[in-house]
């Protein structure tokens, strides 16, 4: 059947959920549907029971790539492309019992990154998500996820919101757009972050970019970071990294140390975080690193208006 979707991104930006409407372009669709248990999927998206019976999305593409998307968290927990590799890592003391959040793949950081007043890393990554739509495009599938308050996000964050959460799945990349919506009647603010694991050899790892850029190193101090600015070309992990990145560019190109270069590149996340635990985590350290794209600082929206940022992880 042939379908049209009314709801397309805006450029970046804060909007209003009225001026949005009107902004909106049409873009024609074909989705011939499938059926799964009593909900009806797109073709690619099928929905099933995952590592410790939490309810998992898998999609994929005739291209041969695939997915695999949990609803506890939203948690991207694997990406592969055509040729089998995972570009995702998740640490072997992961747990999935629905309440500690998924260690590894795309966490989300909302409505807080790092420590704070509420739980660290605040509380969208283990909390249950909705399916809210799926659909294919040129044989890509995609599916967009939903996250409301309730009286769990209220007794850390006493505020009303809508988190959206598309995912598209394409032959060598995935993309993700996330848009927030102040559902209250008084104003929020929040910072917010994708904590993407990388599959790496963590000695020969690097990421270029970020020159330039003021930073904020938490070695050898997490509680007093230096700040300082980024002088070279290439940073790379031969111990203990945790540094943020204001004003970080649109994309950056990380060399995971496996013969692989991927193009990490956003639109609207207007910071980075690098990030390798070294011997903190002896048993994996050596397999991941951190490149995650962040708003470190403050954002407020006004009731009725949005935020949306969009990341594509690709394989060059």
């Amino acid at each position: 059947m042939v379908a049209s979707c009314a709801f397309t991104l805006p450029s970046p930006s804060l909007v209003s959920s009225s001026s949005n409407s009107s902004r909106r372009f049409r873009r024609s669709r074909v989705v011939a549907m499938a059926r799964v248990g009593q909900k009806v999927y797109a073709p690619g998206v099928v929905v099933s029971e995952g590592n410790g019976g939490l309810p998992k999305i898998d999609l994929k593409s005739p291209h041969g790539s695939e997915a695999e998307i949990y609803l506890f968290g939203a948690c991207v927990t694997s990406m592969k492309v055509p040729n089998g590799k995972d570009l995702l890592f998740v640490r072997p003391d992961a747990v999935f019992n629905g309440k500690k959040p998924i260690s590894g793949g795309i966490p989300h950081c909302f409505p807080q990154f790092g420590p704070g007043p509420m739980q660290q890393h605040g509380f969208a990554r283990n909390m249950i998500w909705s399916i809210t739509d799926s659909e294919v495009t040129e044989g890509d599938p995609a599916v967009t996820l939903e996250l409301k308050d309730d009286s769990y996000s209220r007794s850390m964050w006493d505020f009303s919101f809508q988190a959206l959460y598309k995912v598209a799945l394409h032959s060598t990349s995935l993309s993700t757009t996330l848009k927030i919506t102040n559902t209250d009647d008084k104003p929020f603010s929040f910072n917010s972050a994708l904590h993407t694991y990388f599959r790496a050899s963590i000695t020969d790892v690097s990421v270029k970019g970020l020159k330039g850029c003021k930073t904020f190193n938490k070695d050898p101090d997490p509680k007093n970071p230096l700040e300082g600015k980024e002088e070279r070309e290439e940073v790379t992990f031969p111990g203990f990294v945790d540094c943020i990145y204001l004003g970080a560019p649109s994309e950056l190109i990380l060399d995971n140390g496996l013969g692989d270069k991927i193009a990490i590149s956003n639109a609207n996340w207007s910071d980075a975080v690098l990030w390798n635990p070294h011997l903190q985590m002896e048993a994996c350290y050596k397999d991941f690193v951190c490149v995650e794209n962040a708003k470190i600082e403050t954002l407020q929206l006004e009731p009725k208006q949005s935020w949306v940022a969009e990341q594509k992880i690709e394989l060059v």
